[in-house]
């Protein structure tokens, strides 16, 4: 990486430099040393040459009552990067930069990336070192590379993979020589199409789908072998992911949601206050989920080496977003979370009205080169990664009407809105009024979701993160 300049998402502590996490409460937060990460970037070479905005704490959505404003798509500045690692997608996008660093709970890096039409990776959870690095789920957190190209997300993964023994999640194995792999062909490639993904789970335009379908040709025309597959419902592996990383990052911020909520933004406290409504029983009840979850995808990938699905597109109008939708719509990029896989996204088509398309490469854990390799011949027999928008200096930013997105009175009864004050106050929280409407909000999911992980169980299933001693 030599001379290389790359970004990162202000995440990612830097010595000497500001490291805000996108918030009010880190706002004077400069740490004295650099993130495992980064150091490596260093090491090989890199040149930092800026770091990026990021919602709030790599959670939430796009805040504009926070200290920076939110990320604009390059695309049309009207319209949403996604999140959360949306500077560094669209410092890509725009071309400030070739390289970048983002990270992915739930479709962080994956999301921007198909909003924004560039590469992103999400690479087999502890292949590269979280030291250093702000966390929101200690269960899902994945460091990875966003770039223009997945032969260039490989070079970067080259420089950053490696066991680190100040990250409690990462796994000693050895380096796989990502960027050598690129050059090997596809043919005979067993890939598993995720139709259900795009067709039931989570609906996409009549555009979306046949760019996907074009893309499962690009494929048949390389020589892989593909078919259709099916695997858990998409709202499956969010309702386990959510009640698990929201539980994590509300122990993360309760010292400092009780001392300041006033500090967080709007949507960061509609995502991770409910969490206060979860019991230690649903916590764990998730986490048993999570290792059935897990278990089930084993046959899956002995029939195939990658899954095709659907990534997001076309990107929405800020004041389109909702705080409450986070929990009431799935994500097609989480269940890779869930699942502990190497995921790609890539764009593979553009709407009518010119804007990104994106999809899905998943593998098995481990398997990370041959994603990045089944990426990259998608790539070189097609062009969508090679297109750039129209950039135009000066031009004035539109104004998003936000009032639709302000917190709407409860759906709960009486006694469950006592109930859900009660265990506010438990967790020790003093809300305002408005706090507590956007808790009251968005709570009934909450309970809803935790509702739904109550499935009949033997008394011997284990947790996910029971572990061993090599």
């Amino acid at each position: 990486l030599h001379g290389i300049p790359f970004g990162l998402k202000d995440i990612y502590d830097t010595a000497g430099i500001l490291t805000s996490g996108g918030s009010a409460v880190c706002a004077e937060n400069v740490p004295t040393q650099d993130s495992t990460a980064v150091h490596k970037l260093l090491e090989a070479g890199g040149i930092l040459l800026g770091k990026l905005q990021t919602h709030e704490f790599a959670h939430g959505g796009p805040s504009f009552d926070l200290p920076w404003p939110p990320s604009r798509n390059p695309w049309d500045l009207s319209r949403f990067t996604g999140g959360s690692s949306s500077g560094s997608a669209a410092a890509l996008a725009a071309g400030f930069m070739p390289a970048a660093m983002g990270s992915d709970t739930g479709g962080s890096i994956r999301g921007p990336a198909s909003f924004c039409g560039i590469t992103g990776f999400m690479p087999t959870f502890g292949l590269v070192s979280r030291a250093g690095v702000m966390p929101n789920s200690f269960t899902f957190d994945h460091c990875g590379p966003m770039a223009r190209s997945a032969e260039d997300c490989a070079i970067l993964l080259q420089a950053l993979a490696g066991y680190d023994a100040a990250d409690p999640g990462s796994i000693r194995h050895e380096v796989a020589d990502f960027r050598g792999r690129l050059s090997q062909p596809v043919k005979g490639l067993r890939i598993g199409v995720l139709r259900h993904y795009w067709e039931e789970d989570i609906p996409v335009t009549p555009e979306h789908a046949r760019s996907l379908e074009e893309a499962v040709k690009v494929f048949e025309g390389l020589g892989a072998t593909v078919s259709t597959c099916r695997i858990r419902p998409v709202q499956d592996g969010f309702d386990i992911k959510v009640i698990i990383a929201e539980s994590e990052i509300f122990s993360i911020h309760q010292e400092s949601l009780i001392r300041s909520p006033g500090k967080y933004g709007r949507d960061f406290l509609g995502r991770a206050l409910p969490a206060c409504v979860f019991q230690s029983a649903d916590y764990v009840q998730a986490l048993r989920e999570h290792r059935r979850y897990l278990d089930e995808l084993l046959p899956v990938f002995e029939d195939f080496d990658v899954l095709l699905a659907s990534g997001f597109g076309p990107a929405p109008r800020f004041e389109d977003y909702r705080t409450e939708n986070f929990w009431l719509k799935s994500n097609v990029c989480t269940p890779s979370n869930t699942g502990r896989n190497p995921a790609l996204a890539l764009p593979c088509g553009y709407s009518s009205g010119g804007l990104p398309l994106g999809m899905q490469l998943v593998g098995r854990p481990g398997d990370d080169a041959r994603v990045l390799q089944a990426g990259h011949a998608f790539q070189q027999a097609s062009d969508w990664h090679r297109r750039r928008p129209q950039l135009a200096g000066g031009e004035a930013l539109p104004v998003p009407d936000l009032k639709a997105n302000e917190p709407k009175p409860s759906t709960l009864t009486a006694a469950q809105q006592s109930h859900v004050e009660q265990m506010a106050r438990q967790a020790g929280l003093k809300l305002d009024d408005r706090q507590m409407m956007i808790l009251m909000e968005t709570a009934p999911h909450a309970l809803a979701m935790a509702g739904r992980m109550r499935k009949p169980r033997g008394r011997m299933e284990h947790p996910s993160l029971v572990f061993r001693f090599d």
